[in-house]
C-alpha cells in the first residue's frame, strides 16, 4: 500500500469526505514523515483542515490561518463580490469584525495594487496575528477593539465601503454547528446572542458617522435573519437592500449613506 493511500484511508475512515485532496493537502504541508503523523492525527482528531495545513482558500488566495481562529466560508465570497463592485479607486475600505482579515484582504486583492486605503479590526487578539500578514501585501492597517472602538478618530467620515461578517448564530443554535466550528473556533466569533443579531445591531447603530457620504456597508446575514438585519440598517438611518446568491447559500444586506 503506498504513502498517500494509507493517508487516504486513515482521512476516510475518520469521515472525511474529500480525503484524496485532504491527503495531497497533508502532505504538501508537511516538511517530513514525522509532521505529516502528527498533521494526520490533528486531522483526523477532528481539527478543522485550514488549521492543520495553516491556511484557507478565500477568492482564490490562500489566507493564512491557525488553531483558535475562525475560518473563512465559501459563501462569504459573495459579500466580497458586492463589495468590490461598491469599491472606487482612492477608496477606503474597512473589515470590521475582521477575524483573520480574509474580506478585506480579498476585497483590496481585486483593486489594483495600492488603489484602496485598507483597515481591518476585530476583538480577538488571536485572529489579529493572522489578519496582519493577510492585509499587509494590500498595506493594510489593523486595529484590534470592540467594534468602532478599534478605530483612529482620523477613519471617522471617510470609509466609503465597510465588510462585516460578524457572529450571527443564535446562542442556543451553537450546539447544532459541526464539531469543527463548535469546539475549534473561538465562540465570540459564532455566538450572535438570543436572536444572532445582537452585533448586527451595534454595527449599524454606529455606522454612520464613520462612513463616507455615500458610503456603503454590507453586512452578512441568513435568509431568514436578512429582515431583522434590514431593519437594523433601516433604524440606523442607511437606505437598505437585501441580495442573494443561490450558489452560494448567501445573504448580504447593504446599507447606503
Amino acid at each position: 500500500m503506498s504513502h498517500l493511500t494509507s493517508l487516504v484511508e486513515s482521512l476516510r475512515a475518520a469521515g472525511c469526505v474529500f480525503a484524496e485532496e485532504e491527503a495531497e493537502l497533508l502532505t504538501g504541508a508537511a516538511t517530513g514523515t514525522d509532521h505529516l503523523a502528527e498533521l494526520l492525527a490533528r486531522r483526523v482528531g477532528g481539527e478543522p483542515l485550514e488549521h492543520v495545513v495553516g491556511w484557507a482558500e478565500f477568492c482564490g488566495l490562500r489566507m493564512e490561518v491557525g488553531a483558535g481562529a475562525f475560518v473563512p466560508r465559501r459563501r462569504t465570497e459573495f459579500l466580497v463580490q458586492e463589495a468590490v463592485a461598491l469599491v472606487r479607486p482612492g477608496g477606503v475600505v474597512l473589515d470590521l469584525c475582521c477575524g483573520v482579515g480574509a474580506l478585506g484582504a480579498a476585497v483590496a486583492a481585486a483593486q489594483l495594487p495600492g488603489v484602496v486605503e485598507l483597515h481591518a479590526a476585530d476583538i480577538d487578539p488571536a485572529a489579529l496575528v493572522y489578519a496582519r500578514r493577510n492585509v499587509a501585501p494590500y498595506g493594510g492597517r489593523v486595529w484590534e477593539g470592540d467594534l468602532y472602538a478599534a478605530l483612529p478618530s482620523s477613519l471617522r467620515g471617510r470609509v466609503d465601503v465597510l465588510v462585516v461578517n460578524a457572529p450571527y448564530v443564535p446562542t442556543e443554535e451553537i450546539g447544532f454547528m459541526p464539531s469543527e466550528a463548535r469546539d475549534h473556533e473561538p465562540r465570540v466569533s459564532l455566538d450572535g446572542g438570543a436572536d444572532g443579531l445582537d452585533i448586527h445591531r451595534r454595527v449599524a447603530a454606529g455606522a454612520l458617522p464613520w462612513l463616507a457620504p455615500g458610503g456603503h456597508l454590507l453586512i452578512e446575514t441568513s435568509a431568514r435573519q436578512s429582515p431583522s438585519t434590514a431593519s437594523a440598517l433601516t433604524s440606523a438611518g442607511l437606505a437598505v437592500r437585501a441580495v442573494t446568491s443561490e450558489e452560494l447559500y448567501a445573504t448580504v444586506v447593504i446599507g447606503a449613506a
